[in-house]
């Protein structure tokens, strides 16, 4: 091949690399949204099994406010503004829904810094501690993982409580190839 042939198809694997990383994450944001926005209103302040400390609502806001700090702190530096903090015991659920979608944003725009810069998000300055390894193919597993984990948690707690989800629900979480068309 030629220098440019070569140049070429490495500027067609990233383009291609970046829409896969990203349409992945999109789609994982649409199914914590798409939880989010049918949890019964009956359930939202009930306490979570084993941590009474804990409602549903605050499981709920979790997911947009775990996403908020780590854009702080990965992001922050590089000119990326992490959105407020929702109020764990009071955010509504279409509030929580806008902020999932600021938030949704914010670590979209840490993958695309990643992308940008060779395929690692650029550590913090003075940020030392930090759970995962910064290339964007772990940032994205972290964060996927992470939200998965909280959504299986909300489905099993409403079990428990006698509140079991709607099938239509429980399915929808897994038509990832369904909430990719919706977006197109």
């Amino acid at each position: 091949m030629t220098a440019s042939r070569d140049k070429a198809a490495t500027i067609l694997e990233s383009t291609i690399l970046e829409s896969t990383i990203l349409e992945s994450w999109r789609t994982s944001c649409g199914v914590t949204a798409f939880l989010v926005a049918r949890l019964p209103a009956v359930l939202w302040d009930e306490r979570i099994p084993g941590a009474p400390a804990r409602t549903v609502r605050m499981v709920a806001a979790h997911f947009h406010n775990s996403r908020a700090r780590w854009i702080r702190t990965l992001g922050r530096e590089h000119g990326i503004a992490a959105p407020a903090l929702v109020d764990v015991r009071r955010v509504r659920r279409a509030q929580l829904l806008a902020a999932l979608r600021a938030s949704a944003r914010g670590i979209e725009a840490l993958l695309r810094l990643g992308l940008a810069n060779g395929g690692v998000v650029p550590p913090s300055r003075g940020y030392t501690w930090r759970n995962l390894p910064l290339d964007v193919g772990h940032v994205l597993a972290y964060f996927v993982a992470h939200e998965g984990h909280h959504r299986g948690q909300l489905v099993l707690v409403a079990r428990q409580l006698g509140l079991r989800l709607p099938p239509h629900v429980t399915n929808g979480l897994w038509q990832w190839s369904a909430m990719v068309r919706a977006r197109r």
